[in-house]
């Protein structure tokens, strides 16, 4: 069978394919190869500086026909890699042989071919690659699609910053809010996930096959090789420097990025699931799309079918995620590979999360609001101003306020007759009492208007 979009085993590459096209380049095995390509581009030139009489600087030229090997690689350029590999069977050393390759006709670079992967294990030149891919994959695609999600959510916030709305705690009536200041809440909860994802640093170690630089030492003794590979993943690639490591990086960065990306999606499901309650309950009307079918048998339903799906999809993101996070950082004795054929799971993983930030972003833009689905269940529900009243009522002495608001009110029908009755027999001050004879539901809602605005 040929594989096509509608042949796909993964959904991110057949039915979903659009939506995530953007970590392709940088997640896939493209974009492995072409990182792999980099870093040892990085490598082989930061030799070449090194000071060793056997490899001269390189000239400007060779420099930019290996910058143009980086900056031009294309997909015919990784189909050659994965044809050398077939003869190999070694993904790394295929890398180095098609770079080899490059060089024919260029009697420089030819002169200093051996200096391409001097003294590399294959897990120096991976885990710098798979550092770089999360990077871009972070800067370039996730963060974005989060911002737009937490920008959108904030001028929703503005918004609705004054509009009324029952609260639920325990899925019964409880004091109120406004629809602003519950956005507001997913806003401050996300920006602080935002900055945490955005601020793990993602390690990188350049130190040889158990990460002492033995054979490094061995050939070339007078170069203080920790402080030339700090300087080619700090400088050369703008990651972390690791010093300490067995063959492998301990992905102990990944795996912190990868909770951190957890903690936000989590937070987007408990959205997610709210919001699909407020359609349920009327509070929101979503935006009619032409042709669009919400039922093959009922044809009035209009499904919460953005934010089903965004839920469903945090949730695959969260198992992989959880996944990833627990399982790299440990490896048998200085070296095994289960990281490795793991480790090519983070573009599904990341792929899932971006995918669900779409479908989130999507259902926002549908949202309109119901003001007077709001409104009336706010009027029927004057049993929430009995907290102001025994509050008012402890202010001022009056005997077992709880008690006497808890036998007039709970578990019985309460409307606004009823409730001004009971707070004109108290013995308030007139103002005070004027005060709970003004209020209604939809003005009981303390400061979310402020605290909605001030998000």
């Amino acid at each position: 069978m040929t594989l096509s979009a509608l042949t796909a085993l993964s959904p991110l590459d057949g039915r979903y394919a659009s939506r995530v096209a953007a970590l392709r380049p940088l997640l896939s095995e493209f974009g492995l190869m072409h990182r792999r390509v980099q870093v040892e581009v990085a490598w082989f030139t930061a030799l070449s500086d090194a000071g060793l009489a056997e490899f001269k600087p390189l000239s400007p030229a060779a420099r930019a026909l290996l910058g143009g090997l980086v900056q031009g690689f294309s997909p015919a350029d990784a189909q050659a890699i994965k044809d050398i590999e077939r003869r190999t069977n070694h993904d790394v050393k295929a890398v180095e042989y098609w770079l080899k390759a490059r060089f024919e006709g260029h009697a420089e670079l030819l002169a200093a071919a051996e200096f391409v992967h001097f003294a590399c294990t294959s897990e120096d030149i991976n885990n710098t690659s798979h550092a770089l891919m999360l990077q871009a994959a972070r800067q370039q695609v996730l963060l974005p699609a989060l911002d737009a999600v937490l920008e959108r959510l904030r001028a929703m916030a503005h918004a609705q910053a004054e509009v009324a709305m029952l609260s639920r705690t325990h899925g019964q009536s409880a004091s109120p809010t406004t629809v602003g200041k519950e956005l507001a809440n997913v806003v401050a909860r996300l920006q602080t996930a935002r900055e945490r994802i955005a601020a793990v640093p993602l390690p990188a170690k350049m130190n040889g096959a158990v990460g002492n630089y033995n054979a490094h030492l061995a050939a070339c003794p007078e170069i203080d090789w920790p402080a030339f590979s700090r300087r080619v993943v700090e400088q050369g690639l703008g990651l972390a420097f690791n010093p300490h490591t067995t063959q492998i990086e301990p992905h102990d960065g990944m795996a912190e990025l990868f909770d951190a990306l957890v903690r936000c999606d989590t937070i987007l499901i408990d959205l997610c699931r709210d919001l699909w309650g407020y359609i349920s309950l009327g509070y929101f009307k979503q935006r009619l799309k032409d042709g669009e079918v919400g039922s093959s048998t009922m044809p009035h339903k209009v499904n919460p079918i953005d934010f089903e799906n965004a839920e469903g999809n945090f949730g695959l993101a969260n198992a992989l995620l959880s996944h990833l996070s627990q399982k790299l950082p440990i490896s048998r004795w200085q070296r095994d590979l289960t990281d490795s054929t793991v480790l090519r799971n983070m573009g599904v993983a990341l792929g899932y999360a971006v995918l669900a930030l779409d479908s989130l972003a999507k259902g926002l833009d549908k949202l309109e609001l119901n003001a007077a689905a709001l409104a009336a269940d706010l009027d029927a529900a004057w049993e929430v101003l009995t907290e102001a009243v025994q509050t008012v009522m402890r202010r001022h002495g009056l005997p077992e306020p709880y008690e006497q608001l808890k036998a007039f009110s709970r578990g019985q029908p309460m409307t606004r007759a009823l409730m001004q009755g009971f707070v004109a027999k108290l013995a308030l001050p007139e103002a005070d009492k004027a005060r709970l004879l003004a209020l209604t539901p939809a003005s009981y809602t303390g400061l979310a208007a402020r605290l909605a605005a001030a998000v």
